[in-house]
Parts: structure tokens; C-alpha cells; sequence
């Protein structure tokens, strides 16, 4: 699968397009600013294979774990700043 490359400001201008390239032709986009990488689009697919090949890599007692724990109990009751101004959220 070749990998292309797109730089951040075109890939916010065609955002939903890129969307439908990599889920129904599975392309892969690496996504640059001033020729850094910043990110890269993959279809889920290739994501979640990604995923399952980091197992093992920490033990079931690694502090990373209770982290994650954290961030994830904390953003349940998180209100995004788009809702934090209204009456009823």
C-alpha cells in the first residue's frame, strides 16, 4: 500500500474527501506540516492490526495503565468549552 503525503492545510481543506479515500480505497496519508510529519490516516483496518502488535510491550502492572484510567474517568465529566456557555447542556 503506498503511503502519500499531504501538507495540514490542504488536508483541512479536503478533509471529508481524504476521509472517503482512505476508507473505501484504503490510502494511507501522512499528513506534514513545513514537511514534518504530524499525523498519518490509515484505514480502520489498518489501525486496528497496528493496535493488537503493541500487546506486551508493558506489564499489566505499568503505571501507564492507571493513567489512562485517570484520563478517561476525568473526561466523563468533561464539558466541552462549545456546550460550557449553554443553560441546558
Amino acid at each position: 500500500m503506498i503511503e502519500e503525503s499531504i501538507n495540514i492545510a490542504e488536508a483541512k481543506k479536503h478533509f471529508s474527501d481524504l476521509i472517503g479515500q482512505v476508507a473505501f480505497a484504503k490510502k494511507r496519508l501522512l499528513i506534514t506540516k513545513r514537511g514534518k510529519p504530524m499525523a498519518r490516516l490509515v484505514p480502520v483496518e489498518d489501525a486496528e492490526h497496528r493496535l493488537n502488535e503493541a500487546q506486551g510491550w508493558l506489564e499489566n502492572d505499568d503505571p501507564f495503565f492507571d493513567t489512562i484510567e485517570n484520563i478517561v474517568s476525568e473526561r466523563k465529566n468533561h464539558i466541552p468549552r462549545a456546550l460550557s456557555g449553554l443553560k441546558n447542556p
